[in-house]
Protein backbone atom coordinates (compact mmCIF):
# COMPACT_ATOMS: atom_id res chain seq x y z
CA UNK A 1 0.00 0.00 0.00
CA UNK A 2 1.12 3.34 -0.90
CA UNK A 3 1.18 6.04 1.31
CA UNK A 4 -1.57 7.95 0.26
CA UNK A 5 -3.23 4.84 1.35
CA UNK A 6 -1.65 3.99 4.85
CA UNK A 7 -2.76 7.77 5.49
CA UNK A 8 -6.96 7.63 4.07
CA UNK A 9 -6.67 4.22 6.34
CA UNK A 10 -5.23 6.19 9.45
CA UNK A 11 -7.89 8.89 8.81
CA UNK A 12 -10.96 6.60 8.78
CA UNK A 13 -9.65 5.13 12.38
CA UNK A 14 -10.12 8.76 13.11
CA UNK A 15 -6.29 9.53 13.32
CA UNK A 16 -6.45 13.36 12.75
CA UNK A 17 -2.75 13.74 12.39
CA UNK A 18 -3.18 11.41 9.19
CA UNK A 19 -5.47 13.94 8.20
CA UNK A 20 -3.39 16.50 8.81
CA UNK A 21 -0.23 15.04 6.89
CA UNK A 22 -2.72 14.38 3.99
CA UNK A 23 -3.33 18.17 3.95
CA UNK A 24 0.35 19.47 4.31
CA UNK A 25 1.44 17.37 1.42
CA UNK A 26 -1.45 18.29 -1.30
CA UNK A 27 -2.12 22.02 0.16
CA UNK A 28 0.23 23.83 -2.14
CA UNK A 29 -1.06 22.00 -4.96
CA UNK A 30 -4.89 22.57 -4.07
CA UNK A 31 -3.99 25.83 -3.62
CA UNK A 32 -1.87 26.88 -6.58
CA UNK A 33 -4.64 25.22 -8.97
CA UNK A 34 -7.52 26.65 -7.54
CA UNK A 35 -5.44 30.27 -7.43
CA UNK A 36 -4.55 29.50 -11.06
CA UNK A 37 -8.26 29.65 -12.07
CA UNK A 38 -9.51 31.95 -10.55
CA UNK A 39 -6.98 34.33 -10.13
CA UNK A 40 -8.12 35.49 -6.27
CA UNK A 41 -6.05 34.23 -3.40
CA UNK A 42 -9.65 34.58 -1.05
CA UNK A 43 -11.52 32.39 -3.20
CA UNK A 44 -8.37 29.59 -3.68
CA UNK A 45 -7.90 29.57 -0.02
CA UNK A 46 -11.85 28.91 0.23
CA UNK A 47 -11.64 25.99 -2.02
CA UNK A 48 -8.88 24.68 -0.75
CA UNK A 49 -10.65 24.30 2.78
CA UNK A 50 -13.76 23.19 0.83
CA UNK A 51 -11.54 20.41 -1.05
CA UNK A 52 -10.39 19.09 2.38
CA UNK A 53 -13.75 19.19 4.13
CA UNK A 54 -15.10 16.91 1.12
CA UNK A 55 -12.27 14.44 1.71
CA UNK A 56 -12.90 14.43 5.16
CA UNK A 57 -16.74 14.15 4.46
CA UNK A 58 -16.11 10.79 1.83
CA UNK A 59 -13.42 9.73 2.97
CA UNK A 60 -15.08 6.00 3.29
CA UNK A 61 -15.71 6.44 -0.41
CA UNK A 62 -12.44 7.55 -1.44
CA UNK A 63 -10.21 4.32 -3.35
CA UNK A 64 -7.05 4.06 -0.72
CA UNK A 65 -4.96 2.18 -3.39
CA UNK A 66 -4.58 4.97 -5.79
CA UNK A 67 -2.69 8.35 -4.99
CA UNK A 68 -5.50 10.77 -3.58
CA UNK A 69 -3.96 13.47 -5.86
CA UNK A 70 -6.33 13.17 -8.98
CA UNK A 71 -9.58 13.13 -6.94
CA UNK A 72 -8.55 16.03 -5.10
CA UNK A 73 -7.86 17.95 -8.39
CA UNK A 74 -10.95 16.81 -10.02
CA UNK A 75 -12.46 18.67 -6.42
CA UNK A 76 -10.60 21.57 -6.70
CA UNK A 77 -11.18 21.82 -10.56
CA UNK A 78 -14.86 21.79 -10.18
CA UNK A 79 -14.93 23.93 -6.90
CA UNK A 80 -13.40 26.89 -8.77
CA UNK A 81 -15.15 26.04 -12.24
CA UNK A 82 -18.41 27.11 -10.05
CA UNK A 83 -16.47 29.75 -8.49
CA UNK A 84 -16.04 31.19 -11.98
CA UNK A 85 -19.08 30.54 -13.16
CA UNK A 86 -20.76 32.47 -10.32
CA UNK A 87 -18.46 35.59 -10.15
CA UNK A 88 -18.35 36.23 -14.13
CA UNK A 89 -20.37 38.88 -13.87
CA UNK A 90 -17.96 41.07 -11.70
CA UNK A 91 -14.14 41.98 -13.19
CA UNK A 92 -11.46 40.18 -11.99
CA UNK A 93 -9.24 40.54 -9.45
CA UNK A 94 -5.66 41.77 -10.05
CA UNK A 95 -4.17 39.05 -8.13
CA UNK A 96 -1.27 37.19 -10.32
CA UNK A 97 -1.40 33.36 -9.97
CA UNK A 98 2.55 34.04 -9.99
CA UNK A 99 2.84 35.88 -6.98
CA UNK A 100 2.10 32.69 -5.28
CA UNK A 101 3.66 30.48 -6.94
CA UNK A 102 6.90 32.14 -7.38
CA UNK A 103 8.21 34.25 -4.62
CA UNK A 104 11.22 36.16 -5.57
CA UNK A 105 14.08 35.28 -3.51
CA UNK A 106 16.79 37.84 -2.97
CA UNK A 107 17.63 39.09 -6.62
CA UNK A 108 19.03 42.32 -7.29
CA UNK A 109 16.33 45.20 -7.80
CA UNK A 110 17.04 45.11 -11.56
CA UNK A 111 16.60 41.30 -11.43
CA UNK A 112 13.50 41.60 -9.59
CA UNK A 113 11.69 44.03 -12.34
CA UNK A 114 13.46 42.22 -15.07
CA UNK A 115 11.43 38.76 -13.38
CA UNK A 116 8.20 40.60 -12.28
CA UNK A 117 7.79 41.94 -16.17
CA UNK A 118 8.38 38.61 -17.87
CA UNK A 119 6.00 37.31 -15.01
CA UNK A 120 3.14 39.64 -15.37
CA UNK A 121 2.95 39.06 -19.43
CA UNK A 122 3.48 35.39 -18.98
CA UNK A 123 0.43 36.01 -16.57
CA UNK A 124 -1.28 38.05 -19.08
CA UNK A 125 -1.07 35.58 -21.57
CA UNK A 126 -2.19 33.09 -19.64
CA UNK A 127 -4.74 34.87 -18.48
CA UNK A 128 -6.40 35.82 -21.93
CA UNK A 129 -6.84 31.88 -22.86
CA UNK A 130 -10.44 30.58 -22.46
CA UNK A 131 -10.88 28.77 -19.19
CA UNK A 132 -10.85 25.34 -20.46
CA UNK A 133 -7.26 25.85 -22.22
CA UNK A 134 -6.07 28.03 -18.87
CA UNK A 135 -6.74 25.14 -16.38
CA UNK A 136 -4.64 22.31 -18.88
CA UNK A 137 -2.01 24.51 -19.29
CA UNK A 138 -2.12 24.99 -14.81
CA UNK A 139 -2.78 21.41 -14.48
CA UNK A 140 0.32 20.51 -16.98
CA UNK A 141 2.59 22.98 -16.37
CA UNK A 142 2.28 24.25 -12.78
CA UNK A 143 0.80 21.02 -10.76
CA UNK A 144 2.60 18.50 -12.84
CA UNK A 145 0.13 16.21 -14.05
CA UNK A 146 0.26 14.17 -16.91
CA UNK A 147 -2.34 14.17 -19.56
CA UNK A 148 -4.16 11.09 -18.61
CA UNK A 149 -4.98 12.89 -14.87
CA UNK A 150 -5.68 15.69 -16.29
CA UNK A 151 -8.05 13.77 -18.28
CA UNK A 152 -9.29 12.08 -15.32
CA UNK A 153 -9.60 15.55 -13.21
CA UNK A 154 -11.46 17.05 -16.23
CA UNK A 155 -13.66 14.51 -16.64
CA UNK A 156 -12.77 14.41 -20.58
CA UNK A 157 -11.02 12.33 -22.98
CA UNK A 158 -7.43 12.01 -23.66
CA UNK A 159 -7.78 13.88 -26.60
CA UNK A 160 -9.85 16.99 -25.61
CA UNK A 161 -6.83 17.46 -23.15
CA UNK A 162 -4.06 16.99 -25.58
CA UNK A 163 -6.13 19.51 -28.30
CA UNK A 164 -6.46 22.25 -25.69
CA UNK A 165 -3.19 21.72 -24.50
CA UNK A 166 -1.69 22.42 -28.34
CA UNK A 167 -3.80 25.12 -28.86
CA UNK A 168 -2.81 26.52 -25.52
CA UNK A 169 0.64 26.75 -26.51
CA UNK A 170 0.27 28.04 -30.11
CA UNK A 171 -1.76 30.88 -28.41
CA UNK A 172 1.08 31.30 -25.67
CA UNK A 173 3.81 31.12 -28.31
CA UNK A 174 2.32 33.51 -30.49
CA UNK A 175 1.31 35.73 -28.11
CA UNK A 176 4.62 35.79 -26.37
CA UNK A 177 6.94 35.84 -29.37
CA UNK A 178 4.93 39.17 -30.38
CA UNK A 179 5.61 40.85 -27.09
CA UNK A 180 9.36 39.78 -27.11
CA UNK A 181 8.88 41.24 -31.51
CA UNK A 182 7.66 44.51 -29.61
CA UNK A 183 9.82 45.32 -27.50
CA UNK A 184 12.67 44.73 -29.46
CA UNK A 185 11.08 47.11 -31.81
CA UNK A 186 10.92 49.71 -29.61
CA UNK A 187 13.92 49.22 -28.21
CA UNK A 188 15.75 49.42 -31.40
Amino acid sequence: MHEDGQLIAQIRRGDLRAFEALYNKYRSQVYRAALAITNDTGAAEDILQDCFLRLHANIDRIDGSTPISPWLHRVTVNLAYNYVAKRKRRANPAESVFEALHATANHSMERHVESAATRDEVQEAIDSLSLPHRVVITLFYLSEFSIEEIAYILDCPVGTVKSRLHYARNILRKRLMGDVATMAEAMA
